[in-house]
């Protein structure tokens, strides 16, 4: 009895089947992982949620509309859409004409492509104690406005603590989503662009037929990393204003480090749910809204 056959012996649906699965072993080791390190804890949070932490009664929804009626949890949400609001379309923005700039130098294209990577590779503490010689009260940018004949402000004790914050987040990401950006332009065929200019199109009208709806596979996924990146900048608000930092920069994150603090497990899980929830919300209507843009063009 013949234990081993050749490849040329195989029938094509088992070849098929040894390939399909090969992916699948590589995936494995990482599936493994999310599942026993994030998938399984989540579900033992949304369970929680339900319960009371003190005396593991069943409470339904309690915990939630506890959460709801919470004073810290509205500020704390509202100052989250707040900065995600504000700091989404700007990055996306900027991030866009830095990538046009640099890929109109081609030849410096690596350079430029190391430089505004920097900010990424310099630890959160250094950046704060940045901000604090340049944003303190006594720093060197009231200094500068004092030269100006301007009155000093508190940057970081004050409402424009928000204004340094969306500053930071933009500054940190700016590059990395350039890079993004970039790879998207290059996918882009130069023939269609050449073709174009032979037609007589400008620069503009180039921009707004070929490069834009070129680049909305790109945009999807560089919305989505923005927007998962937005809620990481609990890092550098902390390390400026504390566990309290002023009611401009007292985001999500403040909040639920409060919580768990305090041992508050109900709320605390109630809180991780609804924004998680928020989240799988907004990525998926983005990419219902990307699937619908697809299917027009």
């Amino acid at each position: 009895m013949k234990l081993y056959r050749k490849r040329s012996e195989r029938r094509p649906w088992e070849e098929n089947e040894s390939e399909g699965a090969v992916p699948w072993l590589f995936v494995l080791p990482s599936l493994l992982a999310v599942t026993v390190l994030v998938l399984l804890p989540f579900i033992d949070v949304v369970r929680r949620s339900f319960f009371s932490a003190m005396s593991g009664q069943f409470v339904g929804f309690k915990n939630y509309l506890t959460v709801f009626q919470n004073d810290a949890f509205r500020l704390a949400a509202g100052n989250t859409a707040k900065f995600v609001a504000v700091c989404i379309p700007l990055l996306l923005v900027f991030s866009l004409l830095l990538a046009l700039l640099v890929n109109a130098f081609r030849e410096k294209r690596g350079v430029f492509k190391t430089s505004f990577l920097i900010p990424m590779a310099i630890p959160v503490a250094s950046i704060v104690l940045l901000w604090k010689v340049v944003f303190h009260e006594n720093g060197l940018f009231n200094i500068f406005l004092g030269w100006l004949g301007a009155a000093p402000v508190d940057w970081l004790d004050s409402e424009l603590t928000f204004a340094v914050l969306v500053f930071s987040y933009l500054w940190k990401n700016t590059g990395y989503d350039m890079i993004l950006w970039l790879s998207g332009i290059t996918a882009i065929s130069p023939a269609l662009y050449e073709s174009a200019q032979i037609d007589g199109a400008g620069a503009l009208q180039r921009f707004f037929r070929i490069t834009l709806p070129g680049l909305m596979p790109t945009l999807f996924t560089i919305t989505v990393l923005s927007l998962l990146n937005s809620f990481k900048v609990f890092r550098e608000a902390y390390l400026i204003g504390g566990n309290y930092p002023n009611t401009s920069i007292y985001m999500l994150q403040h909040l639920f480090n409060n919580w768990f603090a305090d041992l508050d497990v109900d709320k605390m899980c109630a809180g991780a749910v609804l924004m998680a929830l928020v989240v799988f919300l907004l990525i998926m209507l983005l990419q219902r809204f990307w699937g619908r843009e697809a299917q027009n063009e």
